[in-house]
């Protein structure tokens, strides 16, 4: 004998209210690992480069976030949001380049400020959303599937994989730089 499972809309929203708030939550953890590896930095520091990388803690906090608010947009508003990639010009690219530095009028304080900030939107826009389902087309673009779309989710899963990956980086510049690990 076979026994069947209903679900109830009720269960459906318990599932992905679930999902939501541990999706937030590794995300949140990845951003604190980020956040660890800029402890106790003078802006110097986070401006300093230790591998032949042009990547700086800085930068590197500056970009996440930039990345971040542009994918919670995304999530938002579609790809009206982002950058059209055959009418960037060679200024578009250069503001592109600079998201990696940490430039001579910012500050480490004023970045991870910005990031909290842009942290917080995030968290704001994912949980007050209806369905993880919800999707758009991405923008057409060279590292895009033509003709893809992105749920939510799958976005929320790209900031995640950003900022882990990103954080590691950030663990090799600030190891080099002094030591410092943001583990082991």
């Amino acid at each position: 004998m076979t026994t069947h499972e209903t679900t109830t809309p009720r269960d459906n929203e318990v599932r992905g209210a679930r999902e939501c708030a541990d999706l937030l939550q590794t995300l949140a953890t990845h951003r604190h690992f980020l956040r660890h590896t800029a402890r106790e930095l003078t802006d110097e520091q986070a401006r300093r480069r230790t591998t032949v990388s042009e990547l700086c803690i800085g930068g590197i906090i500056k970009h996440v976030a930039a990345t971040e608010r542009e994918w919670a947009d995304f999530i938002v508003k579609g790809p009206s949001v982002m950058a059209d990639f055959s009418e960037m010009t060679e200024a578009d690219f250069e503001r592109r380049k600079n998201e990696f530095v940490l430039l001579p009028d910012e500050t480490l304080a004023g970045v991870l400020e910005e990031y909290a900030e842009v942290a917080r939107r995030t968290d704001e826009v994912v949980t007050e959303l209806p369905d993880l389902d919800a999707d758009h087309p991405l923008p057409e673009a060279p590292w895009f599937e033509p003709g893809a779309r992105w749920s939510a989710r799958r976005v929320l899963l790209h900031i995640i994989a950003e900022t882990s990956q990103h954080a590691g980086h950030a663990d090799i510049i600030r190891e080099a730089l002094d030591g410092s690990k943001t583990m082991g």
